[in-house]
């Protein structure tokens, strides 16, 4: 039985329906964890993914290019890399930070209590995971300990993850947490200073408008925030449906 918009608003932590504040934003990000300071990732150290070997891959070939990869140092560790999940045609793009433990076991991104929230979270908006919505993380093995990703290991990443992006073509990017804002963005100011504003990332003739939220796993212990993340959740609503309106389709890869 489906659930209801209060009933999953409920399970968000969030009920009765929050409004939409007319300029949200400049909120602090809290207390240390998903939402702590990361240093910002270097801008020359980026790999040149657009003209190497990855900017040619099919999903298939991506896929396994990242269960093999050795780029950094986080491979030792893992049990499998996360590459990403979802309908390789969606529309919505969800990227998160990196694999925790049992995404590490599953292969999986947003698994256990943290994917839970964000399955409530895309059902509060009329998403469900794998319909028209792909979920990739900025590293795709999982740090030690759960740490935060190094600057040096989300650009060892970084050709996968522009190469998702430019395979899927989506209509709107969704962050979620500030490794992902650091990683897509370049930006390292506060999350909360970023909510509420319209990003866009270009790649090429590929211009795709992005949102920032924050991360699950930081809502679970910041329960608070949850009203934050459903007025930015609103936004992406908005905009996804004026980008609809508007006609800006863009042609898939190959098409």
């Amino acid at each position: 039985m489906s659930l209801s918009r209060t009933r999953l608003l409920q399970e968000m932590g969030i009920a009765p329906v929050w409004r939409l504040r007319d300029a949200p934003g400049g909120e602090a990000d809290g207390p240390a964890g998903d939402e702590a300071a990361v240093p910002a990732p270097p801008d020359a150290d980026r790999p040149p993914a657009a003209a190497g070997v990855v900017a040619a891959m099919d999903w298939p070939t991506l896929r396994q290019t990242i269960a093999e990869c050795t780029a950094c140092g986080l491979c030792r560790g893992r049990r499998q890399a996360v590459p990403g999940v979802g309908d390789e045609n969606a529309d919505w793009l969800f990227i998160g930070e990196g694999p925790g433990a049992e995404e590490d076991a599953r292969g999986e991104p947003f698994v256990g209590q943290a994917g839970r929230l964000l399955d409530a979270m895309l059902a509060a908006i009329d998403l469900q995971r794998g319909d028209n919505v792909y979920i990739a993380n900025a590293v795709k093995c999982r740090p030690p300990g759960n740490r935060t990703p190094e600057p040096e290991e989300m650009a060892a990443c970084w050709p996968y993850l522009q190469r998702q992006i430019a395979l899927l073509r989506p209509k709107l990017i969704v962050l979620l947490g500030r490794a992902a804002m650091q990683a897509v963005l370049n930006e390292a100011r506060p999350l909360g200073a970023s909510r509420g504003k319209l990003f866009e990332y270009r790649d090429g003739e590929l211009v795709v408008p992005v949102i920032v939220t924050y991360h699950p796993a930081y809502l679970l212990r910041n329960l608070p925030d949850k009203a934050k993340a459903w007025e930015d959740l609103c936004f992406a609503r908005r905009t996804m449906r004026q980008r609809q309106a508007a006609g800006t389709d863009l042609p898939r890869s190959g098409d």
